[in-house]
C-alpha cells in the first residue's frame, strides 16, 4: 500500500490525473482478495495489482478511460476452472474491480 501512495503522491506533484481501482468482490481462486488496490496514472503508468496479471491490461485500458471521462465503473472477470488452462491463465475464480478517478483533493469519488 506505501508504494502506491507513494507513487500517487508523486504522480500529484507532476500534475497528472489519476485513477484507482479497488477488488470489491472476488469469488473462487481468485488471486487477490477484496481491497487490492492497483493505481494508474493518465500516462499510464500503474503500481499495484488487482489480478496478479491476470486482467491488468484491461483495468488499465479501463482506467484511462475513466480517467478522461471522470465517470467510475465497475468490471467483472471471471473464468470457471474448467477454462483455466484452455486460456493459459493460472488463476480461476471470478473478481469486481470498481475503477474510480482521485479527485484533486486526493479523494477516490
Amino acid at each position: 500500500m506505501r508504494e502506491i501512495l507513494d507513487a500517487i503522491q508523486r504522480w500529484r506533484a507532476e500534475g497528472k490525473k489519476i485513477a484507482v481501482a479497488t477488488v470489491v468482490k472476488a469469488e473462487g481462486s481468485a488471486p487477490r482478495r477484496e481491497g487490492a488496490r492497483l493505481a494508474v496514472s493518465e500516462t499510464g503508468e500503474l503500481v499495484g495489482s488487482v489480478s496478479g496479471g491476470c486482467v491488468e491490461g484491461d483495468v488499465l485500458t479501463n482506467a484511462l478511460d475513466v480517467i478522461k471521462t471522470g465517470q467510475p465503473r465497475l468490471l467483472r472477470y471471471a473464468i470457471t476452472d474448467d477454462m483455466v488452462w484452455d486460456v493459459g491463465l493460472a488463476c480461476g475464480g471470478a473478481i469486481e474491480v470498481w475503477v474510480e478517478p482521485l479527485s484533486d483533493e486526493g479523494e477516490a469519488s
